[in-house]
């Protein structure tokens, strides 16, 4: 029986590959950790910032009163 477990998890991964698929190496942990939660954080800190610089000189004027925003 542990003989046919150790055979289905070799096999495991190749069950779900198309034909003529050459697969390549796989990515290393460093490699992995980088490209999926690094470069994410980094892209959002850093599109976060942009947004915060372009946007946060805007201050709204105290004096300019709306309908929607000021009742009188």
């Amino acid at each position: 029986m542990m003989k046919q477990l150790s055979d289905i998890a070799l096999a495991a991964p190749r069950i779900n590959q198309e034909p003529g698929a050459m697969p390549g190496e796989g990515l290393t942990a460093v490699q992995t950790f980088s490209y999926f939660v690094a470069v994410p954080i980094v892209l959002f800190v850093v599109i976060s910032v942009l947004v915060w610089a372009l946007d946060g000189g805007r201050k709204k004027s105290r004096s300019s009163s709306s309908v929607i925003t000021h009742i009188e």
